[in-house]
């Protein structure tokens, strides 16, 4: 999954009974005895591929990045095992641009007026598709909104060129997130004569965190970093009080044209014109192995996909298990497949069903909010029996679960972008546990739900079997379901709710 900033039904009757033929949207499908699936997929089958996972990332620098050997090794496993259980498998080359940080980064300020040192990783990180370099300048402030903290109180901080009037040049910009994308913001300040950009995040309520965002692809042309809101305020107030110099490094690369693959099988029966897509994204970040992100997600779908085959289960509907590349450098995998994908075959798609982070080890049970009743961001139509069925699923099984939006993170965005359902499943990422959701799910308020996540710690070790449990049999049921409905589920119409979208987020970097 990526970082912030930069896109059925089981009730105490559901678990046995025949499909009843329903419209097309006014339904979730009928119940699915998923039992005998659900006992074959088993913690320990997952965790298996967990721990091949891990040898593979050990053995290849600790990583399984999108085009590096690991990912390349992770691959042909995932492809070995699905083609000697009897699927159809593909391999789906594309081409994309890496973004790497190959350097420490720093970001300091002159006189130190700062309460701490700035840390990366912690108060600010390198931008996405920053330029490399090193400035040493005054920081000037472009048109900020302090303070913050009303809901209405947007900044435009460094959206117009207007914003610049009168800016030094060689100055290190201090802007503000708000209303346009952070590539604009950059542009403008390169344009400018900035020698650096600095994007603090907003300061309203759930804009406070640290700002890691994309610029998106090509590079620009001056160091970029994002920030807390905490951290932008602190040197805006120092400027307040004189002037201040201030010290951007950064160390990065683009490694251009970097081949890499999506791993497609299908079974071999079932309606192609009903085809349910069931996916996650095998590659991890360059910093760690992504065992939780996201070995865990994969890891379920590949045993749902081998114990299927292993009990001979013939799908009403073909089922695809896809596995997606390059998605923590901008979900470029599964738009590459929905982008390429023929018209017709496109209306072949029922749903798509995804799994990105399903064991982070202080967890929450999140299902995406398809019907957008929770935070306005509807997916389109067909979305809310998806999210029905999870939901109806863990109240049967006696769980809680709880709402998470459609924000724009991981690889759902593609296939909501033209119109398909689309639903699944998440256990948190850099996001920290409530008192209220530790009272429900266990666990330690106060802290993030992965603390590893993004990092070299993301390893075997990282991971809760009670998620992974819970989750692989949600998964398993989910999936079943959907391959043996006669009902239709298909979408008529792309995302019609408010709020993020792909115009927002690349991946888990918000674009603004």
């Amino acid at each position: 999954m990526r970082r912030p900033s930069t896109l059925i039904t089981l009730g105490a009757a559901g678990l046995l009974a025949a499909a009843v033929a329903a419209p097309s949207v006014a339904a979730p499908p009928a119940p699915t005895d998923t039992s005998a699936l659900r006992d074959a997929v088993t913690t320990d089958g997952v965790m298996q591929h967990l721990e091949e996972f891990q040898a593979i990332a050990d053995a290849n620098d600790g990583t399984r990045a999108g085009g590096s050997p690991g990912y390349d090794a992770s691959a042909d496993y995932v492809a070995d095992k699905l083609t000697d259980a009897g699927y159809a498998v593909r391999k789906q080359d594309f081409l994309y641009d890496r973004f790497r940080q190959v350097g420490p980064s720093v970001l300091d300020v002159t006189p130190d007026g700062a309460s701490e040192p700035y840390v990366d990783g912690e108060d600010f990180v390198v931008m996405e598709y920053s330029g490399s370099g090193e400035a040493t300048a005054p920081i000037a402030p472009v048109d900020l909104v302090l303070p913050s903290g009303a809901a209405d109180n947007t900044s435009t901080s460094g959206c117009e060129s207007a914003d610049f009037e009168g800016f030094p040049a060689g100055a290190i910009a201090l802007m503000q997130r708000g209303t346009c994308t952070f590539r604009l913001k950059a542009d403008n300040a390169e344009a400018a004569g900035a020698s650096a950009a600095i994007i603090f995040n907003e300061g309203q309520t759930g804009r406070t965190d640290l700002l890691s965002g994309t610029l998106s692809p090509p590079q620009v042309g001056i160091p970029a970093v994002g920030a807390t809101f905490a951290a932008g305020d602190e040197i805006a107030g120092l400027l307040a009080t004189g002037e201040v110099t201030g010290h951007v490094v950064t160390d990065v690369t683009v490694d251009e044209d970097v081949p890499t693959v999506n791993v497609l099988a299908d079974t071999t029966t079932g309606r192609a014109d009903r085809t349910v897509v069931v996916g996650g994204h095998l590659d991890s970040v360059l910093e760690g192995p992504g065992i939780n992100d996201n070995g865990s997600g994969t890891g379920a779908i590949l045993e749902t996909a081998l114990q299927m085959a292993e009990l001979g289960i013939e799908p009403r509907n073909r089922v695809r298990f896809a596995f997606w590349g390059a998605e923590e450098s901008g979900l470029i995998g599964s738009d590459f497949y929905v982008g390429t994908l023929p018209k017709a075959e496109r209306k072949d798609i029922a749903l798509y069903l995804n799994f990105d982070m399903v064991g982070s080890p202080n967890f929450v049970r999140f299902v995406y909010d398809g019907d957008g009743s929770a935070f306005g961001i509807r997916g389109p139509s067909g979305s809310a029996h998806i999210e029905d069925t999870f939901t109806d699923f863990f109240g049967s099984q006696g769980l809680e679960s709880a709402p998470t939006a459609f924000d724009g993170r991981s690889d759902y965005q593609a296939f909501i972008n033209v119109g398909i359902p689309a639903g699944g499943l998440f256990t948190g990422a850099e996001g920290i546990k409530t008192e209220e959701q530790a009272e429900v799910y266990g666990g330690t308020a106060g802290i993030a739900y992965d603390p590893c996540y993004h990092q070299a710690c993301d390893t075997i070790d990282n991971v809760s079997l009670d998620a992974v449990d819970q989750m692989s049999d949600a998964i398993a049921h989910t999936a079943l379901t959907y391959a043996m409905s006669k009902s239709g589920v298909n979408g008529t119409k792309s995302s019609d709710g408010g709020g993020a979208g792909a115009a927002d987020f690349a991946g888990s970097h918000a674009r603004r």
